[in-house]
């Protein structure tokens, strides 16, 4: 049975394979569908190594779903990639951006800067994280109080350490011209884009589907061989396990789709990688469960507990950016068990504490 994460079984209009696995983040720009090209460009100090953005052309210019970091050798790429199928930045006209991510926004601010002829769409949901940005007021890193409360003090100072100094550039946070509000058809000259909100990894995440041609820009909703982090952003929102699971659904409710994701290779089928990561999160949640001792436990006590990546990892073997996730993402486990009322959550100086029923 072919592996449905596996884009090595998958071929181009000319009969050419996909990059795979080792080969997604190396410079290239690739037809994943008429008229849609993939351009991985690098990402700084990321685990993730790149991001794909997908160009589309279009009657009005070219239009980008996501847009990368805004960092010189991302620009630099992106300008490359495009010579490529003989256009040039000059020529994008709007960014629809899945999310607020630095890897997926901050370019789009920056091109939309250098030329004034684009234009940026993004999910309303979004929109505090972006106020917060541009309001004057971030004076602390929420992510620290954040860790505290899932008792995670070292980590918390560690990731202090690791940001001391590094305020961030507000100038790259510019409000979009759009705010996307509710699922709806996006016309860009024959081709019609499903928009689908799809939070959980943020607030305001959105998919956009192009059903004639059977492909899903997925963002970081699904991605092929990784789970998406749920709940890191500046402003938390409520139970955002609860949003990403029911947003999979939704997306599982879609027809089958070819996945373009934000991250790894392009795979077959949107459907296969759904039903895993569902999968995937019903078994973390039944271990996170089994983790909380009898007296109680935080977020940290049950993330060390358990294993991090497919490599099966320690929490010891973390650096201090994935130990952080880890403690995070067990708290959003955590979170949903309570809401479900399989857990009993109480705060005590500040920290959440949850115990069983």
């Amino acid at each position: 049975m072919t592996d449905p994460t596996d884009a090595d079984a998958m071929t181009d209009l000319e009969g050419r394979p996909f990059a795979g696995r080792g080969q997604w983040t190396e410079p290239t720009t690739e037809q994943v569908a008429p008229g849609v090209h993939r351009v991985p460009l690098p990402l700084p100090m990321d685990g993730l190594r790149a991001i794909n953005v997908y160009v589309l052309e279009t009657p009005g210019g070219l239009t980008c779903i996501d847009a990368g970091w805004a960092i010189e050798v991302g620009r630099e790429l992106l300008g490359e990639g495009l010579r490529r199928i003989g256009h040039d930045v000059r020529d994008v006209t709007r960014f629809l951006v899945t999310h607020a991510h630095r890897d997926h926004y901050t370019q789009a601010v920056t091109v939309r800067r250098e030329f004034g002829n684009a234009t940026i769409d993004l999910g309303v949901g979004d929109k505090p994280t972006l106020d917060l940005f541009n309001s004057g007021d971030l004076e602390a890193d929420p992510t620290v109080a954040r860790l505290r409360m899932g008792g995670a003090f070292d980590v918390a100072a560690g990731w202090e350490d690791m940001f001391r100094g590094a305020d961030p550039d507000i100038s790259m946070w510019e409000l979009p011209d759009r705010w996307l509000e509710e699922e709806q058809q996006i016309e860009l000259g024959d081709r019609v884009l499903h928009a689908v909100p799809t939070p959980g990894h943020t607030a305001g995440h959105f998919v956009f589907a192009d059903h004639e041609r059977g492909v899903l820009f997925a963002g970081d909703h699904v991605l092929p061989t990784i789970t998406p982090s749920v709940g890191f952003e500046l402003v938390f929102a409520d139970n955002p396990l609860a949003a990403f699971l029911g947003s999979l659904r939704k997306v599982r409710e879609m027809p089958d789709l070819v996945l373009l994701p934000a991250h790894g290779p392009v795979a077959p089928s949107s459907h296969a990688r759904v039903d895993e990561l569902l999968a995937h999160h019903d078994d973390r949640l039944e271990q996170c469960l089994a983790k909380v001792g009898p007296d109680g436990s935080t977020a940290h006590d049950v993330a060390t507990e358990l294993t991090w990546t497919r490599h099966e990892r320690l929490f010891s073997e973390l650096d201090a950016f994935n130990g952080a996730m880890a403690t995070m993402e067990t708290m959003v486990h955590l979170d949903l068990l309570a809401s479900r009322g399989r857990l009993v959550r109480d705060e005590v100086d500040g920290t959440a504490v949850y115990r069983p029923r």
